[in-house]
């Protein structure tokens, strides 16, 4: 695609501004109290609000990171990410989505840096990437070193390495967040991969449901779900 002039981007804007009521902001212009959270990967094909049909501002609170990891460090320990954090914190938000997608970059560049072993038999840590993005593949190397000595994770299997990956990388967020004192034991944590390469099914742009507050048996899933989307749920491990 060509890059974006200036033009362009106020164009899309204006376009934006014609679309909206004159009242679409007057419920939350004093504050916010989305229903949800969504930490989606920063990726431009994975449309966080698009993707649950989000029209009416206030509704989602959609952070996005590097493989849509819900941590980071402070001091050298890992907490939940204060985008993560702050609906659930200030805002009142109870339910977290974790999103992964199918054939992440962010994934993909951690299980490179696993398979590329240094001379001493340590993984990379991603420092080829500038300091921000390498921050980020680091943090997601021991996930995966994690999810390649997994028994459900392997390589004769129809679905990519980096598929498989990317949903137990899924997990692993949903995990962090459920365990993380700083988040409510009511609070409900959902993981789900976005997919657009027709891994789960054949509904290009389904967000399949992978993972509710740490349960991953799909029959168990299904029963949670309503009965018209349990096609919606599908796992690969």
């Amino acid at each position: 695609m060509p890059a974006a002039s200036l033009r362009e981007l106020l164009e899309r804007n204006d376009r934006h501004v014609a679309s909206l009521a004159d009242d679409h902001f007057a419920a939350v212009q004093d504050g916010q109290s989305p229903s949800a959270v969504s930490v989606c990967c920063s990726d431009s094909r994975v449309p966080q609000a698009d993707m649950f049909d989000v029209e009416e501002p206030g509704w989602l609170f959609s952070p996005s990171t590097i493989g849509n990891q819900v941590w980071d460090r402070v001091d050298g320990e890992r907490v939940v990410d204060g985008s993560v954090l702050y609906p659930v914190e200030y805002a009142g938000t109870d339910t977290a989505v974790v999103v992964g997608h199918t054939g992440c970059g962010a994934v993909t560049a951690a299980l490179e840096a696993v398979q590329q072993r240094d001379s001493d038999g340590e993984a990379e840590s991603g420092d080829a990437h500038p300091a921000g993005v390498a921050k980020w593949v680091a943090e997601l190397v021991p996930v995966v070193e994690a999810g390649l000595a997994d028994d459900r994770v392997r390589e004769a299997r129809d679905a990519s390495l980096v598929d498989q990956l990317v949903e137990f990388n899924v997990d692993r967020q949903v995990a962090f967040l459920r365990e993380s004192e700083d988040v409510p034991a009511d609070v409900d944590v959902y993981g789900f991969v976005y997919d657009f390469h027709g891994v789960y099914g054949d509904d290009h742009g389904r967000a399949y449901l992978v993972n509710a507050n740490g349960e991953t048996d799909v029959g168990a899933l299904r029963e949670q779900a309503p009965d018209e989307f349990g096609e919606s749920v599908q796992r690969l491990l």
